[in-house]
Parts: C-alpha cells; sequence; structure tokens
C-alpha cells in the first residue's frame, strides 16, 4: 500500500519493525569541515580530521584516509554558499554533482533531483545517518534532465539538521544494495543536547522577484541526567516564483507566460535522538515530517489559442499546476555490544511522500461545452510511495593470528518493502465528451481511472564485508552482497577496494565493483492519460474522435502489442584508480580517474505515433477495441552506456598569523557519457512499416549522453581574521548540448559560463550578520536561438531548460542567525 495513511501507521511500523540499520561509527561533529576528502592522515600539526562513515564499517577511516574517493561537506561549508536548499548547496560546493532546475514540464520542478556524474538521479543512493533515504513519489515524464527517474526529494532534509555530508564518488552496491551506481550522498545529522541555533534568511533576485524567506532553529534537550538526548529542527519557509519569460513573437503578441522558478512553501520539522539504557545497550530514533505547497505554471493560453476560453478569461489564461507534498518518514532502533566485542544493530523503518496534484485558473473546455459552465480548479490525483524495512547487522574488530592488523568483519541482512499508487483525478479534470471542445483540465488533465492502481514489492538481502590492513602500507577493503527482489529475482554483486601508502605523504588507491538497480515500481507500472477530440481536417489526419495520448506501463496490453517488454535491472561494472598526496602540512591534493559501465539503461520510449490506419488496424485485431491512441510511450531498457572521467581536488590553508587565515579549495571534474549500444528497434515496430522507432535521438544523443557540462571546476575561499569571515566562489560550467528529437539541425550548444558567489559575515558573541550576492555578476545562460524559440512557446522561453545554474539571473541576501 502506497499512500500515507499518517502517524499511526508510523508508529505501527515503528513497534512492528524497529528501523533500518546506521553504519557502525558514530561521526564526531564537524565544526570547520573541509570541502573534499583528499590525503593520508596528517602528522600531528595538522587539523583533527572528520571520521567518515560512508564506505567503510571499519571505526577509524578519516577522508584522508579513505580507500574510494570521498568528499566530507561541513554544515559551515553548506551555509557559506548562501542557499537555503540542500541540493543546490553540495552542487556549488562538489564538480561532479549537478543539480537541473527545470520549469514548468508537468510538475516536474516540483521535486527536482540531483545527479552525480551525469548519471540518472536514480542512480544515487541517498542515506540519512547511513539508513536508506525513500524515493519521491513524482516521476519526471517530459524533456527534462533526469526525465523517468524516481529520485529522492533531498530538499526535504531541512540544512539546519545537518552536521555534515558524505560524498562517495564510486559505486556502492556491494554495501548498500540497489541504486548505488555512480555513488552514495550520506547526510549526517548533528547529535547530542549541547549547542544550538536560531537563524532567519531573506534574499530576492536582482530582477526584483523570486524572493524568499526562511525561519530555522536546531537544538537538543538532555533526557534522564544525561543518559539520552532529543535533538529537534524546525524549518519554515516561502518562495515566491521567478518570472523570465518574454513577450509572444507571434500573434497576438501578448505576455502572459511564467518561465522559472515555481513559488512554494515548506515547513519540516525532524527530532533525532537516543538513549543509553544500560552500558550495553542503545536506543535511537529519527522522525521527520516535510509539507510542501508548490504552484507552478503551464502554458499561457493567448486569445487566439484554440484553447481559449474567451467567455471566462477574455484576456486568454495560465493555467497553474499545484502540488501538495507530504513526506514523513520513522526510524527507530536498538544497538549495543555482547560478548567480547560484537557489535549488533537492529532497527527498522518507515518513509513516504505523497503528492495531491490540482489545476487552477484553468477550465475544461468539453465541460463547458456540454454543461454551460465549467469549474476554474480541478483535482487531478494523487501519486504516493512508501519504503518500509528492517535490518540486523553485525560487526567486530578479529585479530588473526596469520595477519598484522584487526580484521572489521561485517554481516547482516535487510528486508526492504516498497509501494507505489495512483489515485484518479475528480471526473471533471479528465472529462473529454464528444462535443470536439478539448477535454481535461488545461495545463494537466487529471488522472484517469484506467491509471490508477497500487503495487507492492519486496526485497531481502544478505552482505558481508572484510576491511584490513594487510600490511602498515597495504589496506583492502572487499564485500559481498546478494539480492532477491520479488518481481526481478536475485543478483550477486561484489567491490575491492585497496590502498597503498608509500609514505605518511602519498598514497595510490584504486576500487572494482558491479553494480545493481532495480528498474522502481513508478518505472514499470506509472501510466497517464491525455484525451483529445479531434475534428474534421485535423492536423493528424485521422477520422473525427476522441483519442489518446497515453502513457503505459511497458507490461499492459497496448505496451505489449508495441514492443514493451517487462523491464530488466540496470547492471554496471565501475573501476576507479587515483592518488592522495599531501606535499606540505596544509596542502592536500588528489586525483581519481573512473570508468562507469551500464547495461539495460531505463529511458522512457520515444512517442510511438498510433494514428495510422496500419497501427490502429493491428491493435484493433489484437482486442484493444475500448480506445484510439494518438500516441504511446512506455518504459523500456534502452541500451548500454558507458561513463568517463577524472576528479581533481586540491585544498591549501594559508595561516598568516594575527592577520588571519585563508581556507582555498580547487575542484575539478571532467565526466563524459557515451551510448555504447542501442538495443534494436522491437520486431513488430518494424514489421508495421510506418517508421516506429522505440528510442529517440534526444535520449540517445542528450539524456543519456551530453545534456549536462562535460566540465565543471569550482574554487572557493574563505577568508578569517578578528571577527570577520569572507567568502568568495567562482565556478565554471562547461558547454552543453540542447538535442532535438528530430534533427541535428536542431541541436543547439551553449557556451561555458563562470559564475561568482560573493558573501561576508560580522560574528559578535553568538551572533553572526551575513550578506552575500549568489550569480553576483548577474550571467545569464546563452539565449535559445531562433529557430527553436518559436513553435508552441511563441519565443516566450528564452532560455534552455538545460542550464546547470538556472537562468534568474543574480540573488542577493542577508542572514542573522544566533548560535549557542
Amino acid at each position: 500500500m502506497a499512500v500515507i495513511n499518517g502517524t499511526r501507521q508510523l508508529l505501527a511500523v515503528a513497534v512492528a519493525m524497529s528501523l533500518q540499520a546506521p553504519l557502525w561509527a558514530q561521526s564526531a561533529s564537524s565544526d570547520t569541515g573541509a570541502a573534499v576528502a583528499s590525503a593520508k592522515p596528517a602528522p600531528a600539526s595538522r587539523k583533527l580530521e572528520t571520521v567518515i562513515v560512508t564506505g567503510t564499517r571499519a571505526d577509524n577511516r578519516t577522508e584522508s584516509s579513505s580507500l574510494t574517493p570521498i568528499d566530507v561537506v561541513s554544515a559551515k561549508l553548506l551555509q557559506q554558499t548562501g542557499t537555503t536548499e540542500l541540493t543546490t548547496a553540495l552542487s556549488r560546493i562538489i564538480p561532479s554533482l549537478n543539480f537541473p532546475r527545470p520549469s514548468g514540464g508537468d510538475m516536474a520542478d516540483q521535486q527536482r533531483s540531483v545527479q552525480l556524474r551525469g548519471l540518472s538521479p536514480d542512480q544515487v543512493l541517498v542515506l540519512v545517518d547511513g539508513k536508506r533515504w525513500h524515493p519521491g513519489a513524482l516521476i519526471a515524464t517530459s524533456g527534462v534532465i533526469g526525465r523517468g527517474a524516481q529520485a529522492v526529494d533531498l530538499n526535504t532534509i531541512p540544512m539546519a539538521a545537518i552536521d555534515h555530508v558524505e560524498v562517495l564518488r564510486d559505486g556502492a552496491s556491494a554495501q548498500y544494495g540497489t541504486d548505488a551506481i555512480a555513488g552514495v550522498i550520506n547526510i549526517i545529522l548533528k547529535k547530542g543536547a549541547k549547542g544550538g541555533v536560531v537563524e532567519s534568511t531573506f534574499g530576492e533576485y536582482y530582477k526584483g522577484d523570486g524572493r524568499q524567506w526562511q525561519g530555522d532553529a536546531n537544538f537538543g534537550i538532555p533526557l534522564n541526567d544525561d543518559k539520552g538526548w532529543l535533538r529537534f529542527t524546525l524549518q519554515s519557509g516561502n518562495n515566491d516564483y521567478t518570472n523570465r519569460a518574454r513577450y509572444e513573437l507571434t500573434a497576438p503578441y501578448e505576455k502572459g507566460q511564467r518561465f522559472g522558478d515555481p513559488a512554494s512553501h515548506n515547513q519540516n520539522v525532524f527530532i533525532n535522538g537516543q538513549y543509553d539504557f544500560s552500558p550495553h545497550v542503545q536506543g535511537y530514533l529519527e522522525a521527520h515530517y516535510s509539507h510542501r505547497n508548490t504552484t507552478s505554471a503551464a502554458f499561457f493560453r493567448d486569445t487566439a489559442s484554440g484553447n481559449a476560453a474567451l467567455s471566462m478569461y477574455p484576456n486568454g489564461y495560465l493555467p497553474l499546476e499545484q502540488g501538495q507534498s507530504i513526506d514523513q518518514s520513522l526510524l527507530a532502533g536498538l544497538r549495543g555490544t555482547v560478548g567480547n566485542g560484537w557489535h549488533w544493530d537492529l532497527s527498522g523503518s518507515y518513509g513516504g511522500n505523497r503528492v495531491s496534484y490540482s489545476t487552477i485558473n484553468s477550465v475544461n473546455l468539453a465541460w463547458l461545452h456540454d454543461y454551460g459552465s465549467s469549474p476554474t480548479r480541478f483535482h487531478d490525483g494523487i501519486l504516493a510511495a512508501a519504503q518500509e524495512s528492517a535490518n540486523l547487522d553485525i560487526s567486530k574488530g578479529l585479530d588473526l593470528s596469520w595477519l598484522p592488523n584487526p580484521v572489521t568483519l561485517a554481516f547482516g541482512a535487510q528486508y526492504l518493502r516498497q509501494s507505489y499508487s495512483i489515485k484518479s483525478g475528480d471526473l471533471d479534470s479528465y472529462y473529454t465528451g464528444t462535443s470536439g471542445a478539448a477535454g481535461g483540465a488545461q495545463g494537466f488533465g487529471g488522472f484517469q481511472p484506467a491509471d490508477a492502481g497500487s503495487w507492492a514489492r519486496n526485497d531481502f538481502s544478505e552482505y558481508i564485508n572484510a576491511e584490513t590492513n594487510l600490511t602498515d602500507k597495504f589496506g583492502t577493503s572487499l564485500s559481498l552482497r546478494h539480492e532477491n527482489y520479488s518481481d526481478f529475482g536475485g543478483a550477486t554483486i561484489g567491490s575491492g577496494a585497496f590502498r597503498y601508502d608509500f609514505t605518511d605523504r602519498f598514497a595510490l588507491r584504486a576500487s572494482v565493483s558491479n553494480g545493481f538497480r532495480a528498474p522502481s515500481l513508478a518505472q514499470q507500472h506509472y501510466a497517464y492519460t491525455s484525451s483529445s477530440y479531434y475534428g474534421p481536417g485535423n492536423s493528424i489526419g485521422v477520422t473525427p474522435g476522441i483519442y489518446d495520448s497515453a502513457l503505459v506501463s511497458p507490461t499492459s496490453q497496448v505496451g505489449r502489442l508495441l514492443g514493451g517488454q517487462a523491464l530488466k535491472p540496470e547492471h554496471s561494472r565501475n573501476y576507479t584508480f587515483g592518488a592522495v598526496w599531501n606535499p606540505l602540512d596544509a596542502l592536500n591534493l588528489s586525483a581519481d580517474i573512473y570508468q562507469i559501465s551500464i547495461s539495460n539503461r531505463v529511458v522512457l520510449s520515444n512517442p510511438l505515433g498510433t494514428t495510422s490506419a496500419v497501427v490502429r488496424d493491428y491493435l484493433s485485431t489484437h482486442g484493444v477495441t475500448d480506445a484510439n491512441y494518438s500516441g504511446v510511450t512506455y518504459f523500456t531498457n534502452a541500451g548500454n552506456t558507458q561513463t568517463r572521467g577524472i576528479d581533481l581536488v586540491a585544498g591549501y590553508l594559508f595561516d598568516f598569523g594575527s592577520a588571519g587565515n585563508l581556507q582555498a579549495n580547487l575542484s575539478y571534474n571532467y565526466n563524459q557519457n557515451k551510448v555504447t549500444r542501442v538495443y534494436g528497434n522491437p520486431s513488430v515496430l518494424d514489421q508495421l512499416g510506418v517508421n516506429l522507432q522505440r528510442i529517440g535521438r534526444r535520449d540517445i544523443k542528450g539524456l543519456l549522453a551530453n545534456s549536462t557540462p562535460r566540465s565543471k571546476l569550482v574554487l572557493n575561499g574563505s577568508y578569517n581574521v578578528g571577527n570577520w569571515a569572507f567568502n568568495a566562489s567562482v565556478t565554471r560550467y562547461g558547454q552543453f548540448t540542447s538535442f532535438s528529437s528530430t534533427s541535428y539541425i536542431y541541436d543547439q550548444i551553449y557556451g561555458a559560463a563562470w559564475i561568482t558567489d560573493l558573501s561576508a559575515s560580522y560574528h559578535l558573541g553568538g551572533w553572526t550578520f551575513t550578506a552575500g550576492a549568489d550569480n553576483a555578476m548577474n550571467h545569464y545562460p546563452d539565449g535559445v536561438n531562433k529557430i527553436n524559440n518559436y513553435g508552441s512557446n511563441k519565443g516566450t522561453m528564452p532560455y534552455s531548460l538545460f542550464s546547470p545554474y538556472g537562468f534568474n539571473g543574480g540573488y542577493y541576501y542577508t542572514r542573522i542567525a544566533y548560535r549557542w
């Protein structure tokens, strides 16, 4: 059952299951933090490093001694970015991480997701304190980066709750299971009863729109004479919409379009805590509730539009798409030690996301024709996704006589249940009638009863991991995992990581692994049907009547008849080789090259035109007699891809004595994705003889390969002197390409861009006063060329949706914080 049933269900799951497993090592609080992981443990004169918990189950690994490349981003560095969004902050710090900012696109801008190494957002695993986080319910089906991915909505996690973030840039399916093909984002929460912060942030764009306000509080309280603690994070924020749309370039030359970030209002509550029941048993919990209302714009219907409703909107109208997202989770567990140093952890979790869709400022023209009036507000339906898990983890450091150093042995099992559901909208949201007037709510028509359903699956997995230093210079880690999904069967995956320290300042490291991603329930079952009436002399050359444009399950009757098949899991092979070097105490350098090969990539098919008599007769002959289709789309395994790249990292601390200090970091990523094989067109499509192609060129050349910049460079510096702190960050985004779905003549290359962010802070006791500017030079991306900027939007949308830094221009802000 995918629909979230509220607190009662959460508490029932917590009692029944006792919630998902944390990693063994507990991370130390980091209040200074470096942008990146770099090298070998430093001499005593260097700063104390954060103990990492991602990609290792040993309790003494630091960011510089890690066997695999990892970025450690402190809360301080997140704050220095100026943004209130976690995803935006991470993308400004880590070159291999991108955060596309689509606008509109049938609600694609209401749950934006991140990419790691240019791969799909659902190929990166998100953890919170080492525990698998649940995905969002929304799945983007329009032509945006991340199309077809059911990914985690990271922005539901308030930044005020975060101590630091660990980003593992390596395949980790053998350690954590499905999805960890590109890497892992592990969010480490603040711990303990001491300390707290209350802060308020206000800002707006140079254009005068997109005004933002957010208030945050984070604090802890002790429990029962310091036997435990609870920590609370509260967040409330409001973002006004931005608009970079222009006047229409064709008649009637109106300006009613909206093109930019959506308006949103969000509220978050996050509680985490632990309690020592005895010297050997500790309980822990996390509880989270997030509520977000988002309003984005569809296409403007001008007074000359065929979908104009002049009796209701004499000046045209702009349908608005509203999404109400409720995200909640609950986790509880017990951990402790028994016998001669055996660590155990028993836990369980529930997490879910529910998105209710509405369209306002709209009209159903068919309803208006048939009944003489039409609602202006429509309930379009509900999407819901949920995840439940139970874990048992056991570990121990073993002293073996035939090895020079102890071995950290870890093993365990996980039960995972996932569910997904679609609930249809109200009748007026999808009603079509037979009048010839356009049916369904203009902007976003509702989910129809035929689209609705609920689905669930189970997964049981076991793993074992061993990590040790075979010599004082040579460290290694080996992992093996078996997954068994109720809908995909079993898969065995493994990994090995190795590091050799030639000196205490220089080391080489390498890793190899294979990975696995089970296609999501949404990719297997999501369906959406939009019905339209085509009258005499219509543009698609069909007999007058009602026709459906449908996204169907690949295993539905229509899907199978048009070449759809049950989806196969994606499989990957990851190779990484790198070096870490500390030539000076204050200078850290690292370089890592990598290759990721993925087979069975899951994408949305090309829209398959089904209006020809040949196709319609074929469908009718095979029993599809209840609907006419103008086009059909389904998820499919498209082919194989290869990703190659390099990460370069440098960090240096300049100490000027009484004149202050400067922490400078330089990070660079070059990433090249290419399609190495496109699976053949289904034979049935070829036999129909009407040029139906399952995979379009935009997917082959763009969304799977080259629509994100190949290179990204980040240079940031933080200068501290007395009570003052000054921060500057310069990011260079390489060029990117927008590919047409039809012909190369419509492809467009967008140039590289330099983006500068600046801020200054003054500390007075516990108070901190900050002023800053993001994109301080007010840079905009290249405009869409004329050949692409006409058509359906009539030139009103001047910038590419693929711009990696958006298209809103400069933004300034102020922040006041009090810490204790």
